[in-house]
């Protein structure tokens, strides 16, 4: 368990930064439903993906990792899982917008996908890139003892 929960945990964080990076690059303004729909299961995979990575990173934390107190009197930890905290809470606003789009495109057509609403769409989606690229900055700042 000491080397297959690592792993598990890394590669469900490749996996949320991979469609993060699919949803920055589908999303544009007048999308198919084809391409609506696409776009709802990437942001599906992303959120079972950060549930994944939380999953892991709780059982790293609790029972397999260097034990509680190290984690929990670490400063860049609670950094690291603030960071993963506002990356969920950002996630919401595209999640809701596209979960909209394919409600509306399932009865015929898409009233609010415009340049404007798919730029704020796209900035939030670029906050949450550069957040979850931070986080494993700290992660191995944590591993190598810092922050205690």
């Amino acid at each position: 368990m000491n080397i297959i929960l690592p792993y598990l945990h890394i590669l469900f964080v490749m996996v949320l930064m991979g469609t993060l990076i699919t949803e920055h690059i589908l999303l544009k303004p007048d999308l198919t439903k084809e391409q609506i729909n696409a776009l709802a299961i990437t942001d599906m995979i992303f959120g079972i993906s950060a549930g994944l990575v939380l999953i892991t990173g709780l059982l790293r934390w609790f029972f397999f990792g260097k034990g509680f107190d190290y984690y929990l009197y670490n400063h860049l930890f609670h950094i690291k899982l603030t960071l993963f905290v506002i990356v969920g809470i950002l996630s919401i606003f595209p999640t809701k917008k596209i979960l909209k789009w394919r409600k509306q495109a399932k009865n015929g057509s898409v009233t609010d996908m415009n340049e404007e609403t798919v730029k704020k769409q796209l900035m939030i989606i670029r906050i949450e890139l550069l957040l979850v690229a931070l986080i494993p900055l700290f992660a191995v700042m944590v591993a190598r003892g810092y922050g205690t």
